[in-house]
């Protein structure tokens, strides 16, 4: 007798048998056992996670000679010939290679005529969501209302390609990806029952390659076994497939925590031994770099892994943002293989980018102080104004120091109104400036006002520099007054919400840098309309919208289209020629 696959010899006949799908498992059992057993199923997941053998297992349920319920018996003839896949009430269709309105009509037409055998013909279409668009229309109506001894049971890894028609005809099921403890339990399960021998470890990296998937976790197995040749060892999965053992990528860990780049480039030689999958080993260093995270920011996390130890030993020497760093430059490094000159160097530079932008103690990145040295050799000697910024002393550097702003235009040659002196300040002092660079001066130019005397709002805005949210909260506000260092703004009701932290103090930060001199904001609601900067841009767009519809009314060669040939003019097809989005709208 010729060898079976293991996924195929140990496919679930009962529903009791499936693993990780207990919550589709319940509903099908509830929906036959009651018989309000539904006309069309959709069966939605992942590959290898049981959604055709959820399906033959249904259509056994429902043509079990011994009657429909959730327990097949497993032994008539009808079962068997479901599991031997013969049974002639059982349609399966690949949507894949049948994709033609032609194949779905023959089954529209099969399907009117009552079962050969069973209670029901059954209709297994998988990867149903390859039909053509054609196939789905002529679908629908019998999928909607199918004669009474027909189910339709669909299967498909992509739900989102079907058309949302057919999803509305059918009950839908997601099946879950499984987890590698459900995927290692059942392997542990099929070679207790062949009696194969193996290490713990093999099946943990099995389970992790299947992805979720225990048909491919089975196809794994069987690779495995035929590559270790008898026993089941940690050592010979690895080598098939391409991974590294933990204890090697310790060494990894352990380079970067020293900042050790010739030992990490000594690990990097090591690991190229093994010809590994160098992103699957990036992947684990991503999960190894997980388990240190959760040893340092979760106290009370239990790891139940052999090499528990190692890993709270590496959580002891790095430092958690470190391990951040690194973890997302080893899920970067993953993506980014393709685009090396080859894997390998990919991954060494992976590793090297992780080296190079590790914090030191002080809180400067390496590579930053690796170029300050390069930059000035003799820093200690060189003149103020001619050490670099990052020749400064660490201390400083750990200190705020406030930078001088550039030089701000001149002002404006028309002198302000005399009332717009008791409500603008002279600009504050200039910050210190940074040591080694040449200060520059401050000047500020008087803020513009208007006619009230009050500052220029508009203008205000563009001198702030305000843009996105903080720009639609000021663009629909009025200046009130300015007493004192208070600035009090008008909203409309309907904007009140926009008036909410962090937002405000943003504003008022950037407005008390525009003006000069420290203010705080008062926002309070108003009754009726305001003239905001946002309502006088509105009322100049709809003036030069409407300037333009006049234009195109009063043009002759349209009125003599209108007249002699019954044109139209569609609407709100006629734009201002000169419009420009920065004018219909503050920024």
């Amino acid at each position: 007798m010729s060898y079976q696959v293991l996924a195929r010899k140990w496919r679930p006949r009962r529903f009791a048998e499936l693993v990780g799908q207990e919550h589709v498992v319940r509903a099908l059992t509830n929906a036959l056992d009651t018989g309000r057993t539904h006309h069309a199923y959709l069966f939605t997941g992942t590959r290898g996670v049981g959604k055709t053998t959820i399906a033959r297992i249904f259509a056994k349920s429902l043509n079990c000679e011994r009657g429909a319920s959730a327990e097949p018996c497993g032994e008539c003839s009808v079962c068997k010939e479901v599991d031997a896949g013969r049974f002639v009430d059982l349609l399966e269709i690949d949507a894949a290679s049948n994709t033609g309105v032609d194949n779905v009509r023959d089954v529209i037409e099969n399907a009117q005529y009552a079962p050969t055998r069973g209670r029901y013909k059954v209709y297994l279409i998988d990867e149903v969501h390859m039909l053509s668009k054609g196939a789905f229309n002529a679908l629908l109506k019998t999928l909607e209302e199918p004669p009474p001894h027909v189910k339709f049971l669909l299967a498909t890894t992509d739900p989102q390609k079907l058309p949302a028609t057919v999803l509305s005809r059918c009950l839908r099921f997601n099946l879950k990806r499984l987890l590698p403890d459900q995927i290692i339990g059942q392997m542990q399960h099929i070679l207790g029952a062949e009696g194969v021998e193996y290490e713990a470890d093999a099946l943990a990296e099995l389970a992790r390659a299947a992805d979720g998937s225990l048909r491919d976790g089975l196809s794994l197995l069987d690779q495995a076994l035929a590559y270790a040749g008898g026993a089941l060892t940690a050592a010979s999965t690895r080598a098939m497939l391409g991974t590294v053992e933990h204890a090697e990528l310790f060494g990894v860990l352990k380079a970067l925590a020293a900042g050790d780049g010739k030992a990490l480039l000594a690990e990097c030689e090591h690991i190229a031994s093994f010809s590994p999958d160098y992103a699957g080993v990036l992947d684990e260093l991503a999960s190894l770099l997980h388990r240190v995270q959760l040893h340092q920011l979760v106290p009370d996390w239990h790891d139940d892994h052999t090499d528990a130890e190692a890993v709270a030993a590496v959580a002891a020497s790095m430092g958690a943002e470190d391990v951040q760093l690194a973890y997302q430059l080893a899920v970067a490094g993953r993506r980014d293989l393709g685009l090396a000159p080859d894997v390998r160097t990919g991954f060494e530079m992976t590793l090297l980018r992780m080296l190079a932008f590790a914090p030191t103690r002080e809180g400067t990145p390496r590579s930053a102080e690796g170029a300050t040295h390069r930059a000035v050799p003799n820093a200690a000697t060189a003149s103020p104004a001619a050490r670099p910024p990052a020749a400064a002393p660490r201390a400083a550097a750990s200190r705020p120091v406030a930078v001088a702003a550039p030089t701000a235009p001149p002002a404006v040659p028309t002198p302000a109104p005399a009332a717009s002196s008791a409500h603008v300040r002279a600009p504050a002092q200039p910050p210190a400036a940074i040591p080694g660079i040449a200060p520059q001066p401050a000047v500020a130019a008087p803020v513009p006002t208007a006619a009230n005397g009050l500052p220029d709002w508009p203008a205000l805005i563009e001198r702030a520099g305000l843009h996105g949210p903080l720009r639609q909260l000021a663009v629909n506000a009025s200046v009130r007054q300015l007493d004192g260092d208070v600035l009090t703004l008008a909203l409309e009701a309907r904007h009140m919400g926009l008036a909410v932290e962090p937002m405000t103090g943003q504003m008022q930060d950037k407005i008390s840098t525009a003006l000069g001199h420290p203010v705080r904001l008062h926002f309070v609601a108003a009754k009726g309309t305001l003239a905001t900067p946002a309502a006088q841009a509105r009322a100049q767009s709809d003036e030069r919208q409407a300037a333009a519809e006049r234009a195109i009314d009063e043009d002759p060669l349209v009125q003599s289209l209108v007249r002699d040939f019954g044109a139209r003019v569609v609407p709100q097809s006629v734009r201002p020629a000169t419009s420009n989005p920065s004018q219909e709208s503050p920024r």
